[in-house]
């Protein structure tokens, strides 16, 4: 599987617990520390916990290793490390705050459309 395709079912799995406002962001110009950012939002700490849960626990069904969990204590802005990608989980106001968009903003969007 490719970065590029592990990003979009991240993506995929995090909008099946209704999470909003996903984009991608190709960070593979930019930085060598990941190939995609996946950035998604939730409407509530409870909301971010059960996005992390759903995408750490289909991923790891698919023997994708997460390397290493942020955030979770507080449940604001939850990072989940994946080598090439990296999923960024954020609380609206959070998300709004940090702008990471803004702060990459080099990078190439695409922008997640959940299934109908």
């Amino acid at each position: 599987m490719t970065s590029k395709e592990l990003a979009w079912k991240a993506a995929k799995f995090a909008d099946d617990k209704k999470a909003h406002n996903i984009c991608i962001l190709c960070m593979e110009e930019l930085t060598i520390v990941t190939d995609y950012f996946v950035i998604v939002s939730a409407s509530s700490s409870t909301q971010v916990k059960a996005i992390c849960d759903n995408v750490e626990d289909r991923l790891a069904e698919e023997n994708i290793k997460l390397l290493h969990k942020e955030g979770i204590d507080n449940s604001q802005w939850v990072l989940l490390d994946y080598g090439d990608i990296v999923v960024h989980i954020f609380l609206d106001e959070v998300r709004e705050f940090y702008d990471l968009e803004a702060l990459w903003s080099d990078a190439q969007v695409e922008h997640y459309i959940g299934e109908e």
